[in-house]
């Protein structure tokens, strides 16, 4: 039994793992498509890969704004739990470990990515793939959905805290190299979400991949029977991205 953890133990020193968090605008979670399923393939290739079902608003929370009156999961408890996450699988030994994520999953690995407090844990991720992301909560092309689900149903309007958790608007904080994707057809989070991202990391030199496809819209994971051809692509060069050493 020694021998074989001794034998995981070093097999972990030198691979990678990856924590998947799928999207839903912070008020359910799409499980399977951008979320077990992305995992699998992950496996399939070669890589670790851990599925976060992180805190959300909920449907009752969505519909019917049950967190005005009795609480409810809104901000940071998502981010805590990616935090919780990263510290797990780090304590497992592998070498690198990053983080992809779609929609508002990908706005919370690029919040885990400038968040100060992983980084002063050293526990920030080596890399994140923010996928179609919702990246700002102040542009007139936020996600308000994802605004409310993240926020709650009074701390939306709050400017300051609009700012703090608009991703665009620190990037000089982020430290690891990202992969970004988008469609300009994407009929639910606007494309310049990933632009005004892909703008700052320019301005703050921050090492990145971004790639627009004209077609593809929305919440595809890793299924091409949701996407175009041309946006299917992006597991290819994301493998071929990851095999590189980008990060």
């Amino acid at each position: 039994m020694l021998a074989d953890l001794s034998l995981m133990a070093a097999s972990r020193a030198d691979s990678t793992a990856i924590i998947v968090c799928p999207g839903g605008s912070y008020c359910w979670l799409s499980k399977k498509t951008e979320g077990t399923e992305v995992a699998a393939w992950l496996r399939q290739n070669g890589y670790a890969a851990y599925t976060l079902f992180y805190p959300t608003a909920g449907w009752a929370g969505f519909a019917w704004h049950t967190r005005a009156l009795f609480g409810g999961n809104q901000y940071p408890d998502q981010l805590e739990a990616f935090r919780a996450k990263m510290r797990e699988v780090r304590a497992m030994g592998y070498k690198k470990v990053g983080a992809i994520g779609f929609s508002a999953g990908g706005h919370l690995v690029l919040n885990a990515a400038e968040d100060l407090q992983m980084q002063a844990e050293k526990i920030s991720p080596d890399f994140v793939a923010p996928m179609y992301p919702v990246v700002t909560m102040t542009h007139p092309s936020v996600h308000r959905r994802s605004r409310r689900g993240l926020l709650g149903e009074y701390r939306w309007r709050n400017q300051k805290m609009r700012d703090s958790l608009s991703m665009e608007l620190h990037a000089d904080r982020i430290h690891c190299p990202v992969f970004l994707v988008n469609c300009e057809d994407d009929p639910i989070v606007k494309e310049h979400n990933s632009e005004l991202m892909d703008s700052a990391m320019t301005v703050h030199k921050v090492p990145h991949h971004f790639k627009q496809y004209k077609t593809g819209g929305h919440g595809f994971g890793t299924d091409p029977t949701k996407t175009s051809k041309e946006a299917i692509t992006w597991k290819e060069d994301f493998l071929k991205w990851l095999r590189d050493g980008k990060f």
